[in-house]
């Protein structure tokens, strides 16, 4: 069974109706451990030794937020600025996450419709992300593509907000349990699509 590390990152979660739910169909799973790094460090005085025993005692890293600005909520630059470093996550001596899986579990404001060159944002949702991407590189990690949950600004009926939590849940237990397809979720665009053929059987 894999241990998941979720680093939670939201400045406002009292006003995020989706994350919480995203959230708390997440946090009670065995095996899966929630690191709030707002409630945390509200001052940003990161704790580096105490992220990275985290990190090297589980075997999945997932950094859920919403997408501000095309990119992540400041705390998550700085904890990578602060958490990989050079000798432990990359360079000659740097293999700490080596191996290791890594996503991201994105809310954006915009629809799909808007992510595309011809779209209001001019890029697809996987270029913006792509710093994260290389970052995953970098350290030898095993990256794969956003849970995506998009058009949020527009308001989403309860129904999928639930079926998005619900999905979110399905895709953390796959990969805890070893019944996730990662080559095949690699080739989509989002980790959330085509759940049917990248959650194996048991």
């Amino acid at each position: 069974m894999k241990k998941i590390l979720i680093n939670f990152a939201h400045p406002a979660k009292g006003r995020s109706n989706i994350n919480s739910q995203l959230r708390a169909a997440v946090e009670n799973l065995d095996g899966v451990t929630i690191n709030d790094l707002y409630a945390n460090y509200p001052d940003f005085l990161i704790d580096v030794a105490r992220e990275q025993t985290l990190c090297e005692s589980h075997d999945v890293i997932i950094f859920q937020h919403p997408f501000y600005w095309y990119s992540t909520p400041a705390i998550v630059k700085e904890w990578l600025d602060l958490v990989l470093e050079h000798g432990w996550a990359y360079g000659k001596t740097g293999t700490a996450l080596k191996g290791k899986w890594f996503f991201q579990a994105i809310t954006a404001g915009g629809d799909a419709t808007t992510y595309h060159a011809q779209g209001a944002n001019q890029f697809t949702l996987g270029e913006l992300t792509s710093p994260m991407r290389a970052t995953a590189h970098l350290c030898l990690m095993d990256w794969l593509p956003p849970f995506a949950v998009m058009g949020v600004h527009r308001g989403l009926p309860l129904a999928q907000v639930t079926n998005h939590a619900e999905d979110y849940r399905r895709v953390v237990m796959a990969i805890r349990d070893d019944l996730f397809n990662k080559d095949k979720a690699q080739q989509n665009e989002f980790l959330n699509s085509h759940l049917d053929e990248t959650i194996l059987r048991p």
